[in-house]
């Protein structure tokens, strides 16, 4: 399983973070992708989490 956090995004006052976890099917070979806008701080723990 890969994960990258791929940009810093700033709107206004707050500062967001756009993550991607490639998740690998349990079925096939095959691998899906999940996107997220989240606060830096939780970067780790959205990643972590399954």
């Amino acid at each position: 399983m890969a994960k990258k956090s791929v940009a810093t995004l700033q709107t206004g006052s707050k500062r967001l973070t756009k993550v991607i976890k490639m998740v690998k099917k349990n079925d096939s070979k095959s691998y899906s992708f999940i996107e997220s806008i989240i606060s830096p701080d939780d970067v780790n723990d959205w990643l972590n989490k399954q």
